[in-house]
C-alpha cells in the first residue's frame, strides 16, 4: 500500500428491497456537530507491508466492534469499489461486503488527544462515536465528499 494511503470496509445490506450501507462518523469535539460530509467507510492505514484487504478488515473491526467475518453473509465475496483521493492527498481504497449488524451495539477503539487546545488536559475520546444505516441518497449527503464515490460504484456493482 503507498504511504499515507488507507483502506476500509462499506458493509451493505437490502432491507425491504432498498438498499442501505453502513458509515461512521468520527468521534471527538471536532467533529461532533458535524453531520454532513463527515462521516466515512470504517477505514484505517496500514501497517508495513500489511495487505490492504487486510487493513481493511482489520480497520472494520476496530472502528465498529464487529469481526468483519461474523456480520458478513460471504466473507469471502468482496466488490472492489477502487480508490479515491482526498483534497489532501490521502488515498482510500475499498471494498463492498454484504452482510448486517446493530449499530447499537458497535463500539470503537479510543485515541488519546489533548481537549481543550493547549490546556495540558488529555482525554481518551472514541476513534468512531456511532454507526449507523442510510441509504444511497442519504448516504452521499453524509459521506465525506470523496467517499460518495464508493456509494455510486456499489450501486453500479449491484445493477451489474
Amino acid at each position: 500500500m503507498k504511504a499515507n494511503a488507507s483502506a476500509g470496509i462499506l458493509l451493505y445490506r437490502r432491507n425491504g428491497g432498498g438498499l442501505e450501507v453502513l458509515l461512521a462518523h468520527p468521534g471527538g469535539p471536532y467533529w461532533a456537530r458535524q453531520q454532513h460530509g463527515s462521516w466515512s467507510v470504517p477505514k484505517g492505514i496500514a501497517e508495513p507491508d500489511e495487505p490492504p484487504e487486510a487493513v481493511a478488515a482489520r480497520e472494520f473491526a476496530e472502528e465498529t466492534g464487529f469481526e468483519l467475518d461474523a456480520v458478513a453473509t460471504d466473507p469471502t465475496r468482496r466488490l472492489d469499489l477502487g480508490e479515491v483521493t482526498l483534497k489532501s492527498g490521502k488515498v482510500i481504497h475499498a471494498w463492498a461486503v454484504e452482510g448486517d449488524l446493530d449499530p447499537e451495539l458497535a463500539h470503537s477503539n479510543e485515541f488519546e488527544i489533548e481537549w481543550p487546545p493547549r490546556s495540558g488536559r488529555r482525554q481518551m475520546i472514541p476513534e468512531v462515536d456511532r454507526v449507523a444505516w442510510f441509504a444511497p441518497g442519504e448516504a452521499r449527503s453524509r459521506a465525506h465528499p470523496a467517499q460518495a464515490a464508493f456509494v455510486d460504484r456499489l450501486e453500479a456493482a449491484l445493477r451489474t
